[in-house]
C-alpha cells in the first residue's frame, strides 16, 4: 500500500512541476508576443499596457496575449490544477477501499 501511496505523490510532484513550468512559460510567451496600442508601453511586471501621459494601465489586445493569459487561467487554480484535490482524495479513499476489501478475502 505505500509503494501505491508513493506512487500518487510522485505523480501529483509532477502534476505540480508540470503546471508550474506551463504557467511561466505561457507567462513569458504572453509578455514577449504583447502588443500595445500607440503612446503605449508593455511593462511586463504589470502586465499592462502603460501611457505616460494619463497613466491608465491597460490590457493588451492582440489575440496572442489574450490566449496565452486563457490558456495560464486554464492551467491555473480555476483549470487543470483545480482538480487535483479532487484526484488525491479519491486515490486515497480508493486505496482505503481496497485495502479494507481485500482483507475480508
Amino acid at each position: 500500500m505505500m509503494q501505491v501511496l508513493q506512487g500518487i505523490g510522485y505523480g501529483i510532484v509532477a502534476l505540480a512541476v508540470l503546471v508550474v513550468v506551463g504557467l511561466v512559460v505561457l507567462t513569458k510567451l504572453g509578455d514577449s508576443t504583447a502588443s500595445c496600442a500607440a503612446d503605449y508601453t508593455y511593462d511586463a511586471a504589470t502586465r499592462k499596457c502603460l501611457n505616460a501621459t494619463d497613466g491608465d494601465p491597460t490590457d493588451p489586445t492582440n489575440s496572442a496575449w489574450t490566449n496565452s493569459g486563457y490558456l495560464s487561467d486554464q492551467l491555473g487554480s480555476s483549470g487543470l490544477s483545480g482538480w487535483v484535490p479532487a484526484v488525491i482524495a479519491v486515490a486515497i479513499g480508493a486505496l482505503f477501499l481496497s485495502y479494507f476489501m481485500g482483507r475480508k478475502r
